[in-house]
């Protein structure tokens, strides 16, 4: 290859080793290809290892010459789950391993430079909690920027739980109180008034759920309030968002953090702009770490127009038995159809003693179809699927902002909290069902979303649909972020 000047920017993206960082991540490497610039992204072994069986990364990035992975140990045996309430255990692994592992292997390559074919690495872009990278990037004099995954609303609130702390509002649990028992405080219900811009719709039990421990304290909820302080040390933050959903929001993160890139929804952003490139693959990049049964397809196309609820709590979220079988109960009772997507370690406990009741067997054969996984934004375009049941993941959020869906919401953990209550109260796109589990309310909300309160949201998803995709056009808000930021790391070399 040419002289090393010829060589363009090479970005080292940094997610941190879970599906749903990694699924923005690799839309925005994909964008950056598209862009001619050098790409590596930076994965655990074990993301790796579960990308490489269930999706297609080594063949969608085959035709981009600059992409490159590379892997680190994340330092969690590999029989360890990384799910429910132990996924921030790969951040306190990785925040210990993590700084050696990452040293190591940007000395050991020339900072995967591969051999003078590429330039040593020119802009680090990482996730949020992986500041052990910033002391190798400032002594490699390496330019670094902040992707956080998660909405504007999600990030402001973790910036402010300083004050949130200090004004007495954290929601904090009692020593040995079940989850049940906290889900009915009252005093959860109470406004937060310590997050700028949030006042008058954000209660206590909205807050990002890091904060719900028994001490403020917990190792895990300091490392988000310190992790995410540091965002503004960086040249610059990225959020998968978009200013006509959160600009009052983003305006707030602008004061500490000037230079923001909202370039989002991410999925549709990458597939205009295959499309516009006229790119012989304009579909999405598979990230999943589970297999997709295609099959829901076929049952899907048999359904009648609208008619069908999609029901996914992402791939994290566990649920106990008793909370399946009230789901269960809620959606046959319902009386509508329902594509469920159930993970194979999605359900707590050994329950081979315990049959699913035959009444729910038989009524989902009628009305129901159980999967372990699916091509997600495939089935919310699909002509049959008229609305999506969410744990309120900030990825499933946009794609069912983006798919004109109105959605019901059952946030499990982490940011999921606070997207709901903005999915029901700010963008009004939906039903927030949090911190409750009971097959009546289950019931209710399905046939308030599917029939009783269908055209109410419609019409807003419809126009907030529209807003996204007026951001993604050229000339739109997230079209020129994205230029800007690819032109700062083209500055940077």
């Amino acid at each position: 290859m040419g002289t090393n000047t010829e060589l363009p920017p090479h970005v080292l993206i940094f997610p941190l080793p879970m599906q749903g960082h990694i699924n923005s991540m690799l839309k925005l490497a994909e964008l950056f290809c598209l862009s001619n610039l050098h790409v590596t992204m930076l994965l655990s072994e074990y993301t790796h290892g579960r990308l490489r069986r269930h999706a297609n990364i080594e063949s969608r990035f085959s035709r981009y010459p600059g992409f490159r992975v590379a892997t680190i140990p994340d330092g969690l045996p590999e029989d360890h789950p990384r799910v429910g309430e132990r996924t921030m255990e790969i951040v306190m692994s990785l925040l210990k391993v993590g700084g050696a592992e990452f040293r190591k292997l940007m000395e050991t390559t020339d900072a995967l430079s591969d051999g003078g074919a590429r330039r040593r690495v020119t802009c680090l872009i990482m996730d949020g909690v992986l500041s052990f990278a910033v002391p190798v990037a400032e002594e490699m004099g390496i330019p670094f920027i902040y992707f956080r995954t998660v909405g504007a609303c999600s990030f402001w609130a973790n910036f402010c739980f300083k004050d949130v702390i200090e004004a007495g509002e954290a929601p904090l649990k009692g020593k040995d109180e079940g989850k049940h028992e906290y889900w009915k405080k009252e005093e959860l219900d109470l406004m937060v008034t310590s997050v700028p811009g949030m006042e008058g719709y954000l209660r206590r039990r909205d807050l990002p759920a890091f904060c719900r421990v028994n001490d403020v304290n917990d190792p895990g909820f300091q490392t988000i309030i310190r992790e995410t302080r540091r965002t503004a040390l960086s040249r610059g933050l990225i959020l998968n968002s978009f200013e006509d959903l959160e600009g009052p929001i983003l305006d707030q993160i602008r004061k500490p953090i000037p230079n923001l890139y909202s370039i989002g929804p991410l999925h549709t952003h990458l597939k205009a702009r295959l499309e516009s490139q006229k790119s012989e693959e304009s579909s999405l990049p598979s990230s999943s770490f589970y297999e997709e049964d295609r099959s829901s397809m076929s049952w899907l196309d048999s359904q009648p127009p609208k008619s069908v609820l999609y029901v996914s709590f992402g791939s994290v979220t566990l649920l106990t038995r008793d909370e399946l079988l009230e789901f269960w109960y809620g959606l046959v009772n319902s009386g509508h159809k329902f594509l469920w997507v159930m993970r194979p370690d999605s359900i707590v406990g050994d329950n081979k003693d315990n049959p699913i009741p035959a009444e729910l067997e038989e009524a989902t054969k009628e009305r129901g179809y159980l999967v372990g996984w699916v091509p997600q934004n495939e089935v919310l375009a699909h002509p049959s699927v008229g609305a999506f049941f969410t744990h309120s993941g900030w990825n499933s959020t946009l794609e069912g902002i983006a798919a004109v869906m109105p959605m019901i919401c059952w946030p499990y953990f982490a940011d999921q909290t606070i997207n709901s209550r903005f999915v029901s109260e700010v963008w009004k796109v939906g039903l927030d069902m949090k911190d409750s589990c009971d097959r009546v309310i289950v019931e209710k909300t399905v046939r308030d979303i599917m029939e009783v309160r269908r055209d109410e949201f419609l019409e807003r998803a419809l126009h907030m649909a529209e807003l996204a995709k007026k951001s993604i056009s050229e000339g739109g808000t997230s079209y020129t972020n994205l230029n800007r930021l690819i032109e700062f790391i083209r500055s940077s070399v």
